[in-house]
Parts: structure tokens; sequence; C-alpha cells
């Protein structure tokens, strides 16, 4: 499995803590932890100060309490933790797939597990509500959709559409086709 992931594992930028203007890089490969800094500074004394770095093995990061505080200060304890697990090995290949391939497997789940996995983080939240999951829920529900339902759910959303009763549905595209048909026929007189 190791053999599928890419070089870098994960890679971070960001801003140190206030007051300080220095920016940071957090690299991960497979093999290194690597943390570059440069320092920002209006003082005589900084202007000079060339880009840091530090490279340490897997390893080595596990053991080193210093590089680990610094990691923590500009890149909170999330972030830690997590370079913490791919040092150690625990990689979390479903954050690696695509979304596309996200998509097509969690429009098999049932309702109730897309709302649970939505809350799960941000990534998923999206994917969750986005209008291509709700696509292929509808045509995986529906025997035919129709060119009226899919002009409707352009408008409404695919979410939208589903959760929306039969009922409701017929009286949203009849209400759709008269508005149409009537703005057919004035710009046709």
């Amino acid at each position: 499995m190791a053999s599928w992931l890419p070089v870098t594992l994960f890679e971070i930028v960001g801003q140190g803590p206030a007051p300080s203007k220095d920016y940071y890089q957090l690299l991960v490969t497979k093999s290194q932890v690597i943390f570059r800094w440069w320092k920002i500074s209006l003082r005589s004394e900084f202007r000079t100060t060339k880009p840091g770095e530090t490279k340490e093995t897997h390893e080595d990061f596990l053991e080193n309490s210093q590089l680990q505080v610094q990691v923590a200060l500009v890149f909170g304890a999330k972030i830690l933790d997590y370079v913490f697990n791919l040092c150690k090995g625990k990689f979390d290949f479903l954050e690696r797939l695509s979304d596309k391939l996200l998509l097509s497997i969690i429009s098999y789940l049932d309702l109730e597990d897309i709302a649970r996995l939505s809350q799960t983080s941000h990534r998923f939240a999206k994917l969750c509500v986005c209008d291509e999951l709700w696509e292929q829920i509808v045509q995986s529900s529906c025997d035919t959709i129709t060119p009226d339902m899919r002009a409707l759910a352009e408008e409404i959303g695919w979410k939208q559409l589903f959760f929306t009763n039969k009922l409701q549905l017929q009286r949203q595209l009849r209400k759709r086709r008269k508005s149409h048909g009537s703005l057919t026929r004035k710009t046709h007189v």
C-alpha cells in the first residue's frame, strides 16, 4: 500500500503566531520531515537573515521535541498529531482519493450515512451537499429524468429536487412549464 503514496505526503505553509510576520513551511515526504522558515522583519539586524531549514528522518522527528514544539506553535496540535501519524506509517488513504471517486462511493450510501459522513470533515461536508452527488442519487432512484426535471434541478438544485415529494414536484414542473410557455408566446408575438 505504501507504494501508492506520492513522494510528498503532506505540505502546509503559514505565518507564525502574532506578532510574528515570519513564514513557515512544513513538508513531510516518504522519508523526511522538512521544516523551513523565512524571517520577515523591518528591523535592520534581521534584513540579511537567510531562510532556514531543518530536515529530520521520520524516526528523528518523533524524538525531536524541540521541532515538535515549533510545529505545534505555528501549525497547531492537530497538524502535529497528523504528522506524528504519517511518521509512524499511519496513512489516511481515503483522504487521498479524488473528489470524483469519493462522490461515486458516497452515492451508494444510505441517506443517514451521508448525513453522518458530512459531519466528519470539511471536505466531506462539501462533498455531501454538492450537486454532482445529488444528481447521481436522483439518477439512481428515478427511472427517467425528463428535460423539465433536469431544468428544474438546475434551478433549485439536485438535493432539493430529491427531497421534494411527487405532488410538489408535479406542481413545480407545471408552474415552470407555464412560466416558460408564457415567455415563449411573448417572444413569438
